[in-house]
């Protein structure tokens, strides 16, 4: 949703490296565009969007960055009309954002922006746990490489409900392709990634998944099975879990061999033997309690990839709590403890990443109605996040 309060970007220098550094980038992102004027506004929109402070308008980025009366309509038409695909130059920030991080997993962050009316792209209503309402709204699912401290977005997707994919009209209004469909979360995510993983940069890296986009987590693992993807995915209490050793112990005997939820399953004594793991919080040392068991997820389909697959459970407790408040399943069985522990906290940093994209690099500022437009702006948006966090990006380009 829209932030109220906005960062300020601080004024910076155009010191004669960062024109070199600057003129790189845009050519490595955006070189590949065929036509002159679109490599000239593509540069204009960045610079709008790394310079101007506060809601990055059209007509506000067009202020700082060209003294033409015509740039308002230009900057417009090429972030809403112009014909040109966005793919190339997210493989490109792909590619750059693993260089700068080469210890990176890969992490989702959702983005969710309330809408008036009926007929900007991709506009439902959808109940969001965070505010506990309902709203309407537009939603985006981001990929990001994301290492321990960095966490840097390189792919977009843009929900659709039913409705969307049945109104025609509605379509063609917002210029949606036949190919894009009404998809669980779950799909979009399998899609984010088998797009980055055919690029080759980032080999075994592991796939994090916290509560926001961790839905029907049974079959989005048979499916990162079959791919031979590890993950740690964070699921619900209530998820539903079978103990892998086959023992009427190991979750007490009331659940030998039948599903139960996470929550039970520990409660009951699925895990006796705790880990109490080194973390730190708020610069402070400390440490976390940490139960952990095998098991397997039911209602996989028999012969189904990962039908049969064991998983480490992982139960969290809070420094104020005894119970576990948080769980997670994952692939790493052979891994120890802490390491995968050290996974879950990747999400918080593509949050935080989120968050400054909206305060400082207007992710939620795209005015118009298009499917193109929104792809667009969610490009260059990630394109100047992008450029800030590498080793120039401190010294931004001047804004004319």
């Amino acid at each position: 949703m829209a932030v109220q309060h906005r960062a300020v970007l601080p004024q910076m220098q155009d010191p004669s490296s960062c024109a070199s550094d600057y003129s790189d980038f845009m050519r490595d992102v955006f070189g590949y565009l065929p036509r002159a004027d679109q490599r000239r506004w593509a540069d204009a929109y960045l610079r709008g969007l790394l310079t101007v402070p506060g809601k990055k308008t059209i007509r506000q980025m067009a202020k700082a960055v060209s003294l033409s009366a015509g740039a308002p309509q230009a900057l417009q038409q090429f972030i809403s009309a112009s014909p040109w695909g966005w793919d190339t130059a997210r493989e490109a920030l792909a590619r750059k954002a693993a260089a700068q991080l080469p210890a990176h997993a890969w992490t989702f962050g959702m983005v969710l922006a309330e809408k008036r009316g009926e007929h900007t792209v991709g506009v439902h209503r959808r109940f969001v746990a965070d505010v506990g309402r309902t709203l309407n709204c537009q939603v985006g699912i981001g990929l990001f490489l994301t290492s321990g401290s960095e966490s840097m977005p390189v792919d977009w997707r843009l929900l659709m409900d039913e409705a969307w994919s049945d109104d025609q009209r509605r379509r063609r209004r917002a210029r949606v392709p036949e190919s894009v469909r009404a998809q669980p979360v779950w799909a979009h995510l399998l899609d984010l990634t088998d797009r980055l993983a055919a690029l080759g940069l980032s080999g075994p890296a592991p796939l994090v998944v916290d509560r926001r986009c961790a839905t029907d987590v049974g079959r989005l693992a048979a499916h990162l099975n079959l791919r031979e993807r590890d993950f740690v995915i964070e699921i619900r209490p209530e998820q539903p879990v079978v103990s892998a050793l086959h023992t009427r112990s190991a979750a007490g005997p009331r659940h030998a061999g039948l599903p139960v939820s996470a929550q039970q399953f520990m409660r009951d004594g699925g895990s006796r033997h705790p880990y109490l793991v080194s973390v730190e919080r708020g610069g402070q040392a400390g440490h976390l309690t940490v139960f952990t068991a095998l098991v397997r997820l039911p209602g996989v389909r028999p012969g189904a990839p990962g039908a049969q697959r064991v998983y480490r459970l992982l139960a969290e407790c809070s420094p104020t709590h005894r119970r576990p408040t948080r769980f997670w399943i994952t692939s790493l069985v052979d891994r120890r403890v802490d390491e995968a522990l050290s996974l879950t906290r990747r999400p918080a940093l593509t949050h935080a990443t989120v968050q400054k994209l909206q305060d400082d690099f207007g992710l939620l500022d795209f005015e118009g109605r298009s499917f193109p437009g929104w792809h667009h702006h969610m490009t260059m948006s990630s394109a100047a996040y992008v450029y800030s966090r590498l080793p120039h990006g401190a010294r931004r380009p001047a804004a004319v």
